[in-house]
């Protein structure tokens, strides 16, 4: 009886964890900003924790680390975490939020806004239906800074992702969307391919941070990309 009812339970929190598509959630931050990593993170956690969402900080912790990431940079991490399933969305920046954002649009398998309130994480989530956002985090973070990004972090993951805004807009703009996930598909080579023809050290560099290799290889669901990211690293 004991086993059966463990069973059952597991089966149970399984068919919960898919109705409410928990996610894990990188938050990476590049050099700029890095001071504000602690801010970002604690705002972060107490937005998604209760939702059941898994954070992950890939970092930068604070502006000393050793591991210095670009803006470029995040956009390749941002790109690995995605393709490999070993994130589901990534939370970015930089002092703007314009270079984070370009980069990581630079490559395949991630759709990244640039969200400065709620309103612009909410309509991006509703209509956009992307897997990243690169947020300005030195324009305007001010007094009441922290606070802005739990609006933002609320408004973003407060529904399911993708069902229009307003609602009687969700056919073209779900339609809009698959048409762009089509395009994407054919103008991007695959990551793999992508990863080694770039510079070999800005991609480790990228893929250098404190916790990388242990969150990484743990949440990893892409075999390809696995052996990708070693062949880096090694």
């Amino acid at each position: 009886m004991e086993n059966s009812r463990d069973k059952d339970i597991y089966f149970l929190e399984v068919i919960v964890r898919e109705e409410k598509k928990i996610m894990k959630i990188a938050l990476i931050n590049e050099n700029s900003q890095a001071a504000k990593n602690k801010i970002i993170c604690q705002a972060l956690e107490t937005v998604v924790g209760p939702m059941g969402h898994e954070v992950r900080n890939y970092g930068m912790y604070t502006a000393e680390d050793d591991c210095q990431l670009t803006y470029v940079q995040v956009g390749i991490l941002a790109a690995v975490l995605l393709n490999s399933g070993a994130a589901d969305y990534v939370i970015t920046g930089c002092g703007t939020g314009e270079g984070a954002m370009l980069a990581c649009n630079s490559f395949p398998g991630v759709i990244c806004g640039h969200v400065e309130d709620a309103l612009d994480a909410y309509t991006f989530a509703q209509i956009n239906d992307g897997n990243a956002i690169a947020i300005p985090f030195a324009k305007g973070f001010g007094w009441g800074g922290d606070l802005n990004l739990q609006y933002i972090f609320e408004k973003l993951f407060c529904e399911e992702s993708g069902q229009g805004y307003p609602r009687e807009r969700a056919v073209p703009e779900k339609r809009n969307k698959q048409i762009l996930d089509k395009v994407k598909e054919v103008t991007y080579k695959a990551l793999p391919e992508i990863l080694e023809n770039l510079d070999g050290e800005l991609v480790k560099g990228a893929l250098s941070g404190e916790k990388f290799q242990e969150y990484f290889f743990a949440d990893c669901k892409c075999e390809e990309m696995a052996e990708a990211v070693k062949k880096i690293l090694n």
